[in-house]
């Protein structure tokens, strides 16, 4: 029976784990995963959902501060494991730990190799607009993400998909294709794949996440925006700027009027309300629409603008190219409700300008 040791934190490797202790031709020796961590908004001390997940089957677990550390190898030594199996585990693994298993050191990750290496391969595909993507099981070497491809599995990305509906999707392909992979690995059935000869994706880099990419920025176009908020869902949750304080946006979508007569009637809404809100702006708010005021979108109105009102639906917002009806926010402190109660609890009027970050 093959021994194997598993490395993985967040709920993407979960699955994985939980599908690899189904087989019974080999054993889970130690699952490594990263130490507990305060979590929440108390700061409370809580494990990794992996570690959750590897008590749960009787597991040993094992919590490295860092894997370079020599008392780690050590243990992993005395381990004796025929193979690592890695997913999304946290850390780079030096070579002291990739030369230990005979077999090697097998990654799943979240991409078709060599495109999207990296911390954020689900977030920066749905970001950038990709239509498709997958999981690839690869043999780890000192590189990041730059090893040999054994095996790959590839995925449709549908429009309406957000992060986390892909990131469930993959991790599900991911623990099926690796049950696939490591028999046929270990009977040396697999001819390792330089992803230097996988010619029909470019080498990009997934950079891990930053705030300012929840940062919404009116001047970019509906599609940008509306690309950013799904890769931001459900977390951390891309935002913009609603009397001073940040408001989240879960849901919205590009707009396209139902008809000429309801497009009339927005600029005409607009038109008015632009009216009355000049009289009784605040100078602050009439700082933040000068600001952007260069780039107007087809109503004639700034970027960040509300334009229309859609009864039942939300609001409407003008951006750099196109318009985008605002489905679900969610108010600092408060819970994610839908935009129309926002409209309702938050008198939110046609003509009010978002801070253009």
């Amino acid at each position: 029976m093959k021994r194997i040791v598993f490395m993985g934190t967040p709920d993407f490797a979960v699955q994985v784990l939980e599908k690899l202790s189904q087989n019974k031709d080999w054993e889970i020796v130690a699952v490594v995963t990263q130490p507990d961590r305060p979590r929440g908004r108390g700061q409370r001390l809580s494990f990794s959902p992996v570690k959750e997940k590897a008590l749960e089957l009787g597991l040993n677990v094992l919590q490295p501060e860092r894997v370079r550390e020599e008392v780690f190898i050590r243990q992993l030594i005395k381990l004796r494991p025929d193979l690592i199996v890695v997913a999304a585990f946290g850390q780079i693994l030096p070579e002291a730990v990739l030369s230990i298993p005979p077999h090697g050191c097998l990654n799943v990750h979240a991409s078709l190799l060599p495109a999207y290496r990296g911390a954020a391969p689900i977030q920066r595909v749905i970001m950038e607009g990709g239509e498709k993507t997958g999981v690839s099981i690869m043999l780890m070497d000192k590189g990041l993400d730059t090893g040999d491809v054994l095996a790959q599995a590839e995925i449709p990305l549908s429009p309406g998909m957000n992060c986390g509906d892909l990131h469930d999707c993959l991790a599900q392909m991911g623990a099926e294709l690796l049950q696939e992979t490591i028999p046929r690995w270990l009977r040396g059935e697999i001819k390792p794949l330089a992803q230097e000869r996988i010619t029909e994706r470019a080498p990009s880099y997934a950079a891990p996440l930053k705030k300012e990419d929840e940062r919404i920025c009116w001047a970019n176009s509906a599609r940008m925006i509306y690309n950013q908020i799904r890769a931001l869902t459900p977390w951390p949750g891309a935002h913009t700027i609603y009397e001073g304080k940040p408001l989240k946006i879960w849901e919205a979508v590009p707009y396209q009027p139902a008809s000429s007569e309801e497009a009339a009637a927005s600029t005409a809404a607009l038109a008015s309300a632009t009216t009355v809100s000049t009289k009784t702006k605040t100078a602050s708010t009439l700082a933040t629409t000068a600001s952007i005021a260069t780039a107007k979108g087809s109503s004639g109105a700034a970027p960040g603008t509300v334009v229309a009102i859609v009864k039942g639906q939300g609001f409407v917002v003008q951006t750099g190219e196109g318009k985008l009806l605002v489905k679900q926010v969610q108010p600092v402190g408060k819970k994610p409700i839908s935009a129309q109660s926002f409209l309702n609890g938050y008198r939110l009027e046609v003509g009010y300008v978002f801070a253009n970050i």
